[in-house]
Parts: structure tokens; C-alpha cells; sequence
């Protein structure tokens, strides 16, 4: 996925003219058809990843009380866009080095700018490989960045200030996102060690949950939460909403996970992309229905939506760092234990006295760590059976401490970045609204327009 940008002019067009009907000459009806069906992946898998914000929207602002619901409906609107402009100014250039730097303006022409097939991406590579129309993989990559910020809006909703939220997801996209994934799918260190995260389960999920836990730590728990040393219930105020919301994520998984294969042009990297599709909806059904037999265990018969909701959400973080190589059975049971995870940790925070609005830690973070972990139970090795070398997939304990080595350096480097970013806007300009402003609600204090306002009033 290398690509730099280049001024668009009438010369640069004429040479892309030229180039093009060139290679057209070099390669093959086939290599084009692979080149084409290459590129659809990428903008059908990007477009459906887009959509996922409106997932997070929906769920977020159901699960919000009625007097914030417009403030965290604009706010995922606000961090799809910043997220946005930040990845192309520099967050790119960190994530796949020596690309280019700003977007161009250092390290590249100055001025407007454009896609170049002849060097972003030939059709045909040196090595023969078939690539894909550079501009579909810059989108597939900058609408993953969005993901990881709205980790942060869901947890800290409904205390958090707009203008320091938006400052920070301005750094996490543009530097500490970028960095953590230019260590894998930047072929950084991690990848160099082995270190295996298909789609981003600890790359976009857990460092999502890190830089949402360190806020949650530094701005501190909702008004009157805790208050008494007792945990006070504030339940959403659209709990139907909250599941649409839950089943966008579900289809915009399709596209994060199966667009991750990268290539759809020949038979086996099109029926992996099929696998991926089956392993990715059976994790979140086991999540699911994980989370729902246990929270009815616990809660005496009842069950509670949110934590059903988030269940299918645990089951797809999980299973996001490793779609391909388990078997459909393995895929439920790693779901499943990630909808567990969920039901246990959100008490756990409780006892804490983290305020998680939405749930994102146990879901995002908690199941992020531990779909990375569980690609160790089907690591892919090569051994020799009767005199030939074939690939079978394996538990493998060297693979864990991999595993468990990316995730402890994407911890600490993206605690102590998040934390010096929330600490540096706390005593600048603050990150947390008065009480007073909690108590009107943010729609009226931060947005200036209520969500239901007939209701409201």
C-alpha cells in the first residue's frame, strides 16, 4: 500500500494519459480484470467501513441520555471529518513511512493534488504482482482512522468538552493511531518480530481502548455516578436506536475485516474473502449469545441489551485480528469468549469507579487484547508430510509471546502518548464541563440544540 500524491495540473494529466496507454499495452485482459477486481475491494470494503460511523453514532447516541444525544450525534460527525483531514496531512506519512510527508507540502509538490496510477500503483508490479488503483487504497485506509476515535467518544460522553475532544482525536489520528499501525502494517517492528493483526484488533481497537481508558481515568466519572460510594444506573434514553446502531457495526464489519484480505482478483484471495465473511458473522452471533446466557445467569433471568449489544461488538473485535485461519467453530468460540469478556469487565470498571458510557472498554479494548492473543490458536506453519512441504494451521506458543509483546508496546506507548495529550488540554484550556453544564445537558451548554426537544421540554 504505497502511494504518494502528485500536483495536478494539465501536465501531470497528459502524463497520466500516456502512462496509461502504455501499461495498457504491457499487461494482460486478465491483469486488469485483477487490477479492477482489486480495487473494488477497496472501495465497496471502504465504503461499507464508512458506514460503520453511523453505527457508532447510533449506538452512541442511544445510549446517551435524552439531554446529550445531539452532542454525540455531531460529535462522530466532527471526528469522521478531523480524522479525515488529519490521516491525509500526516497521519499517513506515519503510518506507511517514507511515503510522503504532509500531504505533500514537505517531502513532495505544494498545491492541489491528485492520484497518479503510474506511480502510486502500476498494474502489473516489478515482482508480477497486479495492484490496485492507488486512491482506493488511501480511502480504505483513512476511513479505518475514524474507528479508533469514536472508541474514545463513546467512553467519555456526556462530561467531555467538544473543542478539547476534537484536539485530541486530532492527535490520536494524525500521530498516535499512525505510529502503532506503521509498526505492523507499515512493516515496522512488530511486523518484523511476527507479529500478526489482520485487520486491527490491538492496531485500531485496543488503541482506541487505551487512549479512551487514559481519558476516562483523567476527566473523570459523569456527575453523580459514584456518588455515596454507590454505582447510580443512568440508562440510555433510545435503547432501539442503541441496536441499529449495533447491527451497522455488524455489516460494516464485512467490509473492515473482508476488505483486509487486500486482493479479491483471483480464486483464492476472492473464497478468502468469503471465509472471512462466514468467520466474521459467526464470532459476533457467538458473542452474542454468549452474552446473553451469562447475563441472564447473573441478573437472575434478566437480560440486559447494552451488554447484548456489546457482546456482538466484543465477538467482532475479536475475531478481527485473525478472520481467515480458524475454522467456523473456532470463530464462535472466539467470539464467544469475547462476549464474556464484556459481561465481566463492565462490573469491573464499575468497581473502579470508570465511567465507560457506552461500553467501549470491554469491547474495544479488553476483546481487542484478546483477539490478538487468540491468533496463536490458529497460527498458519509450514511442515513437511510425506516428503512435502505443506501449510497447516496450529496453536503456537511462540506466536503468543508475539503476540503478547505487540500488545504490551501498543499499551504503553499509547497510554503515555494519550495521557500526556489529555493532561496538556486539561491544564490548558480543560477537558471536562462544569456540573452545572452536565446537569442542562451538553445538547443545550455545548450544541446550542436539544435532541428531543418537545420531550426535553
Amino acid at each position: 500500500m504505497k502511494s504518494m500524491f502528485k500536483f495536478a495540473g494539465l501536465g501531470t494529466v497528459s502524463a497520466l494519459l500516456i502512462n496509461a496507454a502504455a501499461v495498457a499495452q504491457e499487461v494482460t485482459d486478465g491483469q486488469v480484470s485483477t487490477y479492477v477486481d482489486n480495487t473494488y475491494l477497496f472501495l465497496i470494503g471502504g465504503l461499507i467501513v464508512m458506514f460503520m460511523a453511523a453505527g457508532f453514532m447510533c449506538l452512541e447516541a442511544g445510549l446517551v441520555r435524552s439531554k446529550n444525544a445531539a452532542m454525540q450525534s455531531m460529535k462522530n460527525i466532527a471526528l469522521f471529518s478531523v480524522a479525515g483531514i488529519m490521516f491525509w496531512i500526516v497521519g499517513y506519512s506515519f503510518a506507511y513511512p517514507g511515503e510522503f510527508l504532509l500531504g505533500g507540502w514537505l517531502g513532495g509538490t505544494p498545491g492541489p493534488q491528485s492520484f497518479s496510477p503510474g506511480e502510486l500503483g502500476d498494474v502489473v508490479g516489478e515482482d508480477g504482482t497486479v495492484g490496485y488503483a492507488p486512491a482506493s487504497d488511501w480511502f480504505f485506509q483513512m476511513v479505518f482512522v475514524a474507528t479508533a476515535a469514536s472508541i474514545v467518544s463513546g467512553t467519555v460522553a456526556e462530561r467531555v468538552k467538544l473543542v478539547p475532544f476534537l484536539l485530541f482525536t486530532a492527535v490520536l489520528t494524525a500521530f498516535i493511531y499512525p505510529v502503532v499501525a506503521s509498526w505492523e502494517w507499515g512493516t515496522g517492528a512488530l511486523d518484523q518480530m511476527g507479529f500478526s493483526d489482520f485487520a486491527g484488533s490491538t492496531l485500531v481497537h485496543s488503541t482506541g481502548g487505551w487512549a479512551a481508558l487514559i481519558g476516562a481515568l483523567i476527566i473523570g466519572p459523569r456527575l453523580g455516578k459514584y456518588d455515596g460510594g454507590k454505582i447510580h444506573p443512568m440508562p440510555g434514553s433510545n435503547i432501539p436506536l442503541a441496536g441499529l446502531g449495533t447491527f451497522i457495526l455488524w455489516f460494516g464489519w464485512f467490509g473492515f475485516n473482508g476488505a483486509s484480505q487486500l486482493a479479491a482478483g483471483t480464486l483464492s484471495d476472492i473464497n478468502s474473502v468469503a471465509v472471512i465473511f462466514v468467520n466474521t458473522n459467526m464470532a459476533a452471533a457467538g458473542g452474542v449469545v454468549a452474552s446473553l446466557i451469562l447475563t441472564s445467569v447473573l441478573y437472575k433471568g434478566k437480560v440486559d441489551a447494552t451488554l447484548v449489544f456489546n457482546g456482538a461488538i466484543g465477538g467482532l473485535v475479536a475475531i478481527t485480528a485473525e478472520p481467515l485461519l480458524p475454522s467456523v467453530l473456532d470463530a464462535v468460540l472466539i467470539g464467544g469468549v469475547g462476549g464474556v469478556l464484556v459481561v465481566l469487565t463492565v462490573p469491573l470498571l464499575d468497581k473502579f469507579k470508570i465511567d465507560d458510557v457506552v461500553g467501549a472498554i470491554p469491547a474495544h479494548l479488553v476483546c481487542g487484547i484478546w483477539g490478538t492473543l487468540a491468533v496463536a490458536l490458529n497460527t498458519a506453519v509450514t511442515k513437511t508430510v510425506d516428503g512435502e512441504e505443506v501449510e497447516v494451521v496450529v496453536f503456537s506458543i511462540s506466536q503468543l509471546g508475539v503476540q503478547a509483546a505487540g500488545v504490551l508496546a501498543t499499551a504503553v506507548f499509547v497510554s503515555a502518548a494519550s495521557a500526556a495529550v489529555w493532561m496538556l488540554l486539561k491544564v490548558t484550556m480543560g477537558v471536562r464541563v462544569s456540573d452545572e453544564d452536565q446537569e442542562a445537558g451538553l445538547d443545550k451548554t455545548e450544541v446550542g440544540l436539544e435532541a428531543y426537544p418537545e420531550f426535553a421540554n
